[in-house]
């Protein structure tokens, strides 16, 4: 038992070094993926077919019995806007109540990057920038986050996600939603665009 102690102390004081107060704050654009939850202007955020006692603002709370359902059917939009352009890696869904209603999990999924107020129609009509299968297990809250095509991920001001189909229920329902990656620059999205008006 004698290394295995020496070697927790060390793994100790290596943690403690780590933990130091001595390392100057991160770079704004340090490499680092993180979750862009709080890079998310809530303002510029919408839903379409979304369920008034289920809205899609319960997806940033972290409880998942709140979630976002649809309404009139198992179509749902979310269109999600940042309040400065971010490069984002990977997308994390998870599942509305534990996956008590699994006929209710979103299973074909849309991605369009930088495009402002699509409608049902139009998503029709524009090629996403990327779709992704879903499966029951990539909702369960342990899995790992849905990697994207990170090339096409870089300078984004929005994400609008359509939820195309679901398991076979009559509405879909989502419990969390999480983003990540980093950011591009500080530039803020408010100050951009008073500028180019």
């Amino acid at each position: 038992p004698e290394p295995e102690r020496s070697g927790a102390k060390t793994m100790e004081a290596m943690m403690a070094n780590a933990a130091g107060g001595a390392a100057p704050p991160p770079a704004p654009d340090n490499g680092k993926k993180v979750d862009l939850s709080d890079k998310v202007e809530k303002a510029g955020c919408y839903a379409r077919n979304e369920s008034s006692a289920f809205p899609m603002t319960n997806l940033f709370i972290g409880d998942d019995r709140l979630g976002c359902k649809s309404d009139a059917d198992e179509q749902l939009i979310l269109h999600i806007s940042f309040m400065e352009f971010v490069k984002v890696h990977s997308i994390k869904f998870t599942e509305f109540n534990r996956g008590t209603d699994p006929e209710m999990n979103p299973t074909k999924i849309h991605l369009y990057v930088n495009r402002e107020n699509l409608g049902f129609e139009d998503c029709d009509d524009v090629d996403p920038t990327q779709t992704i299968d879903l499966t029951n297990a990539d909702l369960k809250e342990g899995a790992d986050p849905i990697l994207l095509k990170y090339v096409k991920f870089q300078r984004v001001t929005s994400i609008t996600i359509f939820i195309e189909d679901n398991a076979g229920g009559d509405i879909t329902a989502l419990g969390g939603l999480k983003l990540f990656g980093r950011t591009v620059a500080t530039t803020n999205m408010n100050e951009f665009k008073k500028q180019s008006q």
